[in-house]
């Protein structure tokens, strides 16, 4: 897809984009509310170097910088916390309390920062604090001595741990915008999945990815087509009756097969308006002043007779048979201009009448008669009736219901 595909589906998809955001930056609040925040208090120990010349003040402050890390280890062992659970007298272990206590390593110094977390800043603060005593006291014991006995390697507590005012957790900003950059990305991402999945024929551009065929018309959806099904009739001055005649003056620019004009009105599947389409467009063609027959050619489920609510005892299927000639059983509709053609009787081998010579006869004496003849026949995919009398006329017109159809479903050419 093209930049503009993506425009196109963001524009579409747009409200559910925004609700999709909007959800993930109501769970991120909804989490950051839920979770118990959490306070961090942190103490700073320097380790100096002592000694009495030069070579041992080099001895320990190597030392010192060396083993800072290992310092930063003991932190988390009995050793350190143990004592400590027993001066605040904790009810916990030190493997329960260690992971709440980190130490970071200063690079290129001898200084460790000891961070505590806990639900409770007062707490923090305390654990801090008294860790930062038991590490100066461990360390102490670990450092290496000079000649005279002394520790030649000393832990001070340069910065004492305060009680946190504010907590570290939960980072409210920071989750909102994650939850805000996370929804936009599910929701782009579930609108470009929609777009994908959904393969409804609606617009000309789904058209253009069913078929080659241009779009010669578009016609609004009529409520009352049933009880109206004669725009022409029941409201000229509508958008619909505008539509049809554009498709009139449209249909005088195509070459129907370069043989004669007549043509077949057809649809994918049932319910698209294809009998709706055939009715108003021999109308319009009427309208114009063309002699127009409309013959319905659905000999499985004819809807030309009801809608019209014309004679259909005989008709097609009459003629067909060699019962009854055209000029016999058209029935004359509005001004005269339009005739009908019923279909008649409905046969049993519907798809062998409409390939017989009787029926290619008929419609060679039909263009001999009339302007126009306009075909209505049944839906493509059901069967093969719309296919066999576009051979034997000029085309057909395909009629695609918005969001009736799919592309898979279409048959379109």
């Amino acid at each position: 897809m093209e930049l503009r595909d993506y425009l196109a589906i963001l524009r579409k998809y747009w409200i559910s984009i925004v609700a999709v955001t909007l959800s993930g930056v109501a769970i991120a609040a909804l989490a950051s509310l839920l979770t118990k925040p959490t306070y961090t208090a942190t103490t700073s120990l320097f380790f100096t170097v002592q000694g009495s010349n030069p070579g041992e003040l080099l001895q320990g402050f190597t030392y010192a910088e060396s083993q800072v890390s290992s310092y930063a280890q003991i932190l988390t062992t009995p050793a350190v916390l143990q004592p400590v659970i027993d001066r605040l007298g904790l009810n916990v272990t030190p493997a329960e309390l260690a992971p709440s206590v980190t130490a970071v390593t200063v690079s290129g110094t001898a200084i460790i920062e000891i961070a505590v977390e806990s639900h409770e800043p007062a707490l923090s603060a305390s654990l801090a604090r008294e860790i930062g005593v038991q590490v100066v006291s461990t360390g102490e014991s670990l450092s290496p001595t000079d000649s005279t006995g002394t520790r030649t390697v000393v832990a001070t507590i340069v910065t004492p741990a305060a009680v946190p005012t504010t907590w570290t957790t939960p980072r409210v900003p920071l989750n909102l915008a994650i939850g805000l950059l996370v929804g936009l990305a599910v929701g782009i991402a579930q609108s470009v999945l929609r777009s994908t999945l959904d393969l409804a024929v609606r617009t000309e551009d789904d058209v253009a990815r069913a078929t080659e065929h241009s779009v010669i018309a578009k016609i609004p959806f009529a409520d009352d087509a049933a009880k109206n099904p004669i725009v022409m009739q029941s409201d000229p001055r509508s958008l619909i009756a505008e539509a049809y005649r554009r498709l009139r003056t449209n249909l005088q620019f195509l070459d129907i097969g370069g043989r004669t004009n007549s043509f077949v009105v057809t649809s994918s599947v049932a319910g698209e308006g294809k009998s709706t389409t055939s009715i108003n467009v021999a109308s319009t063609l009427a309208e114009a002043g063309e002699s127009v027959l409309l013959i319905d050619a659905d000999l499985r489920r004819p809807r030309i007779a009801p809608l019209l609510q014309l004679e259909d005892a005989v008709g097609l299927t009459t003629i067909l048979i060699g019962r009854a000639t055209l000029s016999d059983v058209v029935q004359p509709l509005g001004s005269g201009k339009l005739h009908v053609l019923t279909s008649g009787e409905v046969p049993p081998n519907p798809t062998e009448l409409l390939g017989s010579e009787a029926m290619a006869r008929l419609l060679r004496d039909a263009v001999d008669t009339y302007d126009t003849v306009v075909l209505d026949a049944p839906p493509l995919l059901p069967v093969t009736d719309a296919a066999l009398l576009s051979t034997l006329t000029g085309g057909a017109l395909m009629v695609a219901g918005s969001g009736t159809v799919t592309i898979p479903a279409s048959g379109m050419p």
